[in-house]
């Protein structure tokens, strides 16, 4: 027996999304893609965005502020893999983009020494060149700059 779902009304929508926004920090994308889940209309999914922006349950520069403050911090991310994730959500780059420059390289090297450091215990290689080639990659995968390894290598 197969149990089809309703989709949700644009209220009903709206008041979860409102509940979901009092607890935590959500882009437009975010929001998007939860009503495109729920089934509703493309009408009804700019009616909702459009009075959630205009109330300030969703502010994208106030997601992206926290969203790369928290990837730096917490996730150990450079600059490269925060835009592509923020790019992923679709947050525009002309909100993003003040944003992640405003962030000083000191905060990425910060971050970058100790994670090098600590990989470069566990990296296996025969020789000091195949080292610094595998931590190069490792911080690469991370999202930091060339220039930034550099300095921490």
């Amino acid at each position: 027996m197969m149990f089809t779902r309703q989709p949700l009304s644009r209220e009903k929508a709206l008041a979860k999304l409102a509940a979901l926004c009092a607890r935590a920090e959500y882009c437009t994308g975010d929001m998007e893609d939860k009503m495109r889940r729920w089934g509703l209309s493309g009408d009804d999914i700019k009616e909702n965005i459009s009075y959630l922006v205009a109330n300030k349950y969703v502010d994208n520069a106030r997601y992206c502020q926290a969203f790369v403050n928290d990837k730096i911090a917490y996730n150990h991310w450079g600059r490269r893999k925060i835009e592509q994730a923020l790019w992923m959500k679709r947050v525009p780059e002309s909100v993003s983009a003040p944003i992640l420059d405003a962030v000083p390289e000191e905060d990425y090297i910060n971050v970058l020494k100790p994670l090098i450091a600590s990989k470069s215990a566990t990296v296996k290689a025969e020789s000091d060149y195949e080292r610094q080639m595998k931590l190069m990659k490792f911080a690469l995968g991370r999202g930091f700059s060339i220039d930034e390894i550099k300095q921490c290598l």
